[in-house]
């Protein structure tokens, strides 16, 4: 088939190329006869008629001239001779142009003529030189007019042989014209003719074929890869046919491949949240509980940075693969009413879907899951425990939820998990309205660090062995303007998990530098502390920040405290020790805040440069009737003023709890049993009193 095609193309070819060869060689001779009549015919044509107007205009002069007064008569002098000779430079430019003898012969005699009307003109001026004016009129009459009139009939032969010329000229590039275009018409008939011929042929064993290939390769477009046999008339389209058959078992290769990469997470080989979500099937049965189980690993976050990220992937994978041996349990799989699915959401996430015969059989699960978690992992050289979150969720009875539904309402489910102390939580309609609540107070915090909304409150901290006044702890509270009064623990943790925390803290530490500098006049021995995020420990212009607000208010940077929790220190912790010898080199005093509630060592806690340890009141509510918490209190009492550091209690309530710390040996007190938190003009009276009373 190809020799014929190309046959037929070629033949094609050569024709269109003569007819256009042809057409070319047309145009090109009609621009050149085109360019002769406008560059040399027309411009002769041109000068001719010029110099028939010049004949004429010479008698009309004349008379002029014969008519004129003596004192005019030299302007006409010099006109005369300026369209004399114009009509000598036209007779001369026509001598070089003519090619038609019967033209220079005209052009001969009307030279002949020009110089028989000179001579008669001179002997008619000189007439009229000598005022003889009727001499003058019979030298006009007898000499001038005969040669001039023989002139302008020798001119206006000269154009009318031209015009003759000119005419004769275009007829014959019409006919020229004609002749070429018939045989482009024929030429291009031919062209046609053989066009349609082969494209009648193109469409008996081109077409055809082509038709069978355009419903393979749709049935590939739709996902068919079982290509039948194709039935070719010519070896080409054979070779097609089985190029496209290779071509459709490949794609499936890839295809498979791809899903495989798009639906499966290549850390354990699970089922990944995309899978979970688009690919799921239907529940096998019906009737039975559909529930989802996401449980998250704790911590991974602070794993990866402090151990490395092959330590948290080697913990990902443990993590499925104790899910798994739990699916597999002997005791386990028999209650299923059909197979479970785990996939891996992302990071330390995964994602359990089961259908069971009820709540208590997910609990049981459940359970199970968190017991496979209690035993620590080895890993390159580091054991570490693993806490484990877990957030349910289930369709109502007798109902299938979309699966993104389900897991949307399992992660809100594990949200709330972080809060409580089971650390596990069903999902409910009420939690639902918390996540929006948290959401619009999201929104709120931001405009509430602008508009005045947050408010400071300061509660007091005393000398255990004085009972004086040593400062405050600064309180962030915010007074909403449709909500009223919110309590920090329903919007700090929001702010900590989004970043607006650090807003807050920029917020409170512009407010207790404020405050600081009111106090140097009246209570210069007062300092106030501030509570610090772990975000603004990762904020690489929280430095700036404090010590741009000492600068411009001039304060003593030893009354500003910034307490930090102890968690807190253990997420990048070479970063927050780096920040906090910068903060110390300012003058600023740094507490551990919580301290007894995280992780941290000894030897780590040698290394920051901090003066103060805060006890958290869990440890302090009824130490007196409990030996246990008095011991650990007693050992981090010692352990501080091992390390030269002022021990701090919290939430000391009772006059029983504030007289067991001072039998520790605590240093300062702070707690509704000295003073709430005061704003306003209740702290004011309070600062007024410590002028008169030297304590509490």
């Amino acid at each position: 088939m190809g020799w014929r095609l190309a046959l037929g193309f070629g033949l094609l070819m050569v024709l269109t190329l003569s007819a256009l060869g042809l057409l070319s060689w047309q145009i090109r001779a009609m621009t050149q006869q085109t360019e002769q009549l406008a560059t040399h015919d027309m411009q002769r044509l041109l000068r001719v008629q010029a110099l028939s107007l010049y004949i004429e205009g010479s008698g009309n002069a004349l008379l002029d001239l014969m008519n004129a007064p003596p004192e005019v008569r030299g302007s006409i002098y010099k006109s005369a001779q300026e369209r004399k000779q114009r009509t000598d430079d036209l007779i001369a430019a026509l001598a070089l142009l003519m090619d038609d003898p019967v033209q220079e012969q005209t052009l001969l005699r009307l030279r002949e003529h020009r110089a028989a009307f000179t001579s008669a003109l001179l002997a008619m001026l000189n007439e009229m030189e000598r005022n003889d004016a009727k001499a003058a009129l019979r030298a006009f009459a007898g000499q001038v007019r005969p040669p001039l009139q023989r002139m302008l009939a020798e001119s206006n032969a000269l154009a009318q042989r031209e015009r003759e010329r000119l005419e004769t000229q275009v007829a014959n590039a019409q006919q020229g014209f004609e002749k070429w275009s018939l045989w482009v018409a024929v030429l291009s008939a031919a062209v046609a003719l053989v066009a349609l011929a082969l494209a009648a042929r193109t469409i008996r064993s081109v077409v055809g074929p082509m038709a069978q290939l355009e419903a393979a390769a749709r049935r590939i477009t739709a996902g068919d890869y079982t290509n039948p046999a194709l039935e070719a008339s010519t070896q080409e389209f054979a070779r097609v046919g089985q190029a496209l058959h290779t071509m459709a078992g490949t794609i499936a290769q890839r295809e498979q491949e791809i899903e495989r990469l798009a639906f499966r997470d290549p850390l354990t080989g699970l089922p990944n949240r995309t899978f979970l979500i688009q690919a799921m099937p239907q529940p096998e049965d019906p009737a039975a509980f559909q529930a989802l189980i996401v449980f998250d690993l704790a911590r991974l976050k602070s794993i990866n940075e402090t151990l490395g990220y092959s330590t948290g992937d080697a913990l990902i994978k443990e993590v499925a693969r104790r899910a798994q041996a739990v699916l597999h349990t002997d005791a386990l799989s028999p209650e299923f009413a059909s197979n479970p699915l785990l996939a891996h959401i992302e990071g330390g996430m995964f994602a359990l879907y089961i259908e069971a015969n009820g709540q208590a059989m997910v609990d049981q699960v459940r359970a199970q899951l968190a017991d496979a978690m209690v035993q620590m992992v080895q890993c390159d050289g580091h054991r570490v425990d693993l806490h484990v979150f877990f957030g349910q969720a289930g369709a109502p009875p007798g109902q299938t939820l979309p699966m993104a539904t389900m897991l949307r309402n399992a992660e809100v489910a594990l949200n709330s998990a972080r809060q409580s102390v089971t650390g596990f939580a069903w999902y409910s309609e009420a939690q639902e309205a918390t996540r929006l609540s948290h959401l619009g107070l999201l929104s709120d915090l931001r405009m509430a660090a602008v508009v005045p909304q947050l408010q400071m409150w300061l509660q007091p901290k005393f000398s255990l062995r004085t009972g004086r006044a040593m400062g405050a702890e600064a309180l962030v509270r915010w007074q909403h303007p449709q909500r009223g009064f919110i309590t920090p623990n329903d919007f700090i943790p929001i702010a900590e998990q989004t970043g607006a925390v650090t807003l807050i803290t920029d917020w409170m530490l512009g407010q207790a530098m404020r405050t600081l500098q009111r106090w140097q006049q009246s209570h210069p021995e007062l300092s106030i502390s501030v509570n610090v995020s772990t975000r603004d420990l990762q904020d690489p212009g929280f430095f700036q920040r404090v010590r741009s607000g000492l600068q411009e208010r001039a304060i003593n940077p030893d009354k500003l405290r910034l307490e930090i929790v102890e968690s807190g220190l253990m997420q990048d912790a070479h970063a927050s020790i780096v920040l906090m010898h910068r903060l110390t080199d300012l003058g600023v005093q740094l507490s551990i805040d919580d301290f007894g509630t995280g992780y941290s060592s000894l030897a780590y806690l040698q290394q920051l440069p901090v003066t103060e340890l805060k006890i958290d009141r869990s440890f302090v509510t009824h130490i007196e009737s409990r030996p246990g918490n008095r011991q650990l209190v007693r050992t981090m009492i010692e352990m501080g003023h091992g390390m030269g550091l002022l021990v701090t209690a919290e939430g000391v309530e009772t006059t029983a709890e504030r007289d067991c710390l001072r039998q520790l040996g605590c240093d300062v007190m702070q707690g509704y049993l000295t003073a709430r938190p005061m704003f306003g003009a209740e702290l004011q009276a309070w600062l007024d009193s410590l002028q008169k009373s030297p304590g509490a």
